[in-house]
């Protein structure tokens, strides 16, 4: 039996209702971000066509009740297409968070404890750091071609240092505890120390920390495609559609305008959840609450 079947079902919906009427903003952020990710899964039955379906006599026609978004330059579906970005946008931010919260949390357990690799592992984290993003991305796409597991790789790398430093002052706080030193004088191993004592005060903060990785990952990506060093053209990514829309901005402005509101409100929903979290699974906050 786990920990969570031993807690009454009515104090989980109260604990659930609590943070829904203290947190209305997290809630919400919650609630559509969970139907962006359903409209990405979902996407091919939610009324869409081909993205890369090409249709020369609708060009540029604004949105209307046959094309709810209207269509783009070469008369595809922007509706289909912004749908479809979704499943780019948020496969890089979560697989990013994923890999940087995992690689991250490895590094900084094992860095935090030990104190003779903590001074090394340490000084090549920094070396890390002072590499930018955008600039390892384009180096990337130069050597291997532009594609999506570049772009991940490339955003990816940067991002391991920032978990490794939080996951280090956890572990720097927490290894001096008496139950730390307690396990430690009756002889327990240190892979047993590690993920019995000190991986659990790591979780909450990563889980945070994860929220914003992916945040950022996803205007990297946006970001990347939109400069040309990201996603294939041919993937329909919200940063490929603004960068091919952005010289028909004057008169056809909603090729732009509404993946870019997509974007935005996918990493506000992020961010915003992202707080909520923190305040509910940071104690000091939650008793301020």
């Amino acid at each position: 039996m786990s920990a969570a079947d031993t807690v009454p079902a009515p104090r989980r919906t109260g604990a659930l209702a609590a943070f829904v009427l203290r947190r209305p903003f997290a809630a919400v952020a919650a609630l559509i971000l969970i139907a962006i990710v359903a409209a990405a899964v979902l996407a091919p039955w939610l009324g869409t066509v081909d993205p890369r379906k090409l249709n020369v006599l609708p060009r540029m026609r604004p949105p209307s009740e046959t094309a709810w978004f209207g269509s783009d330059q070469f008369g595809r579906d922007l509706y289909t297409r912004v749908v479809y970005g979704a499943r780019v946008s948020l496969i890089v931010g979560f697989t990013v968070a994923l890999l940087s919260v995992s690689i991250g949390l490895f590094i900084g357990l094992v860095s935090g404890y030990l104190r003779r690799l903590d001074a090394v592992v340490m000084r090549i984290m920094d070396g890390l750091m002072s590499i930018p993003g955008i600039l390892l991305a384009i180096g990337l796409v130069a050597v291997s071609g532009a594609s999506m597991k570049t772009v991940i790789i490339a955003i990816t790398i940067p991002e391991i240092p920032r978990v490794v430093r939080l996951v280090r002052a956890v572990v720097l706080s927490v290894r001096e505890e008496p139950y730390v030193e307690a396990a430690i004088s009756v002889g327990t191993r240190l892979p047993l120390i590690l993920v019995r004592h000190i991986l659990p005060n790591c979780i909450p903060p990563l889980i945070v920390q994860a929220t914003y990785v992916a945040a950022s990952a996803m205007l990297t990506e946006a970001l990347l495609s939109f400069l040309g060093a990201g996603t294939p053209p041919e993937i329909p990514s919200w940063g490929n559609m603004m960068a091919e829309g952005r010289i028909f901005f004057p008169i056809a402005p909603w090729i732009v305008l509404i993946p870019g509101c997509a974007l935005a409100l996918t990493i506000l929903s992020v961010n915003v959840l992202g707080d909520g979290l923190r305040d509910r699974l940071d104690p000091k906050i939650a008793k301020r609450m």
